[in-house]
């Protein structure tokens, strides 16, 4: 039976977005992490949600790279699985950006994006 931690690692970050991760919880008193997450929603069927974490959850992935601390709530997980979070800055925005493996579509806006779950080699979902 496979361990918990042969599986890939559910996200990485670029230089980029882990400096602006740890920017941006140094000037928040009492946050810890920075808390990835998906919801149902948009006109694509999910989103991403980004929400400031005082606490670390029991079952939160946690990932400290570069300096910054990145909790993936538990249900989002599989939704989330191989994704790079990046960090781009344009003449008219700055924004996060995840280049996320299991995303199959997006909507025009790009404010929702089509999700499926990741199928790691060796896990096989249970049958119906």
């Amino acid at each position: 039976m496979p361990s918990l931690r042969m599986m890939p690692k559910v996200m990485t970050l670029t230089d980029a977005a882990a400096a602006r991760v740890a920017a941006l919880i140094a000037q928040k008193p009492g946050v810890k992490a920075l808390k990835i997450g998906i919801k149902k929603g948009g006109c694509a069927g999910m989103e991403y949600t980004m929400t400031w974490a005082e606490e670390i959850g029991k079952f939160d992935e946690i990932i400290e790279e570069k300096g910054a601390v990145v909790l993936i709530d538990p249900a989002a997980m599989m939704y989330l699985l191989g994704t790079e979070m990046d960090y781009k800055t344009d003449k008219l925005s700055s924004q996060f950006v995840f280049n996320n493996p299991n995303q199959k579509s997006a909507c025009g806006c790009g404010e929702s994006v089509n999700l499926e779950p990741a199928t790691p080699p060796g896990f096989a979902p249970a049958e119906a």
